[in-house]
């Protein structure tokens, strides 16, 4: 099942980034709770989820950002796009940034934009497949925390 996430997700999803960049599982403490309600709260930040055996195997987060440029209309933002080892390859990552892609029609978008941190050729092929253009722009990224 594909879906939005909803308050009762919090550790499905920790357990799930844990599979993203080696994230260790947090303490659910304040902090990481009040971060979670404001996700929850903001009408522009999507958290969309695949969901199979009970269990969060799959997801993508999706940000709808306001512009005053191209005729005011706002564009999306694609990021943390994990999937549980176990349910690679069967269509969950895709079916969560088509999820994603609908959200941003649907909010009037101009476009989508993905970025990623990895350098595997299989990835970067399946973000292409998926309809992301490698060749359009070019992020750069300013770190502010130690990696």
């Amino acid at each position: 099942m594909i879906r939005e996430v909803n308050k009762n997700d919090l550790e499905g999803m920790l357990k799930l980034y844990m599979h993203l960049h080696d994230n260790p599982f947090p303490e659910l403490d304040s902090r990481v709770t009040g971060v979670w309600e404001s996700i929850l709260s903001d009408p522009n930040h999507h958290i969309i989820v695949a969901e199979e055996d009970g269990m969060i195997v799959s997801s993508c987060v999706c940000v709808i950002i306001p512009n005053l440029t191209r005729g005011q209309r706002p564009y999306a933002l694609v990021e943390n796009v994990v999937t549980h080892p176990d349910y690679r390859c069967k269509g969950l990552a895709t079916a969560c940034l088509d999820f994603a892609k609908e959200i941003a029609l649907k909010e009037n978008c101009t476009r989508t934009m993905l970025m990623t941190g990895s350098k595997e050729q299989s990835t970067l092929d399946f973000y292409e497949k998926a309809g992301y253009d490698p060749n359009d722009k070019k992020a750069f990224v300013q770190w502010f925390i130690k990696r």
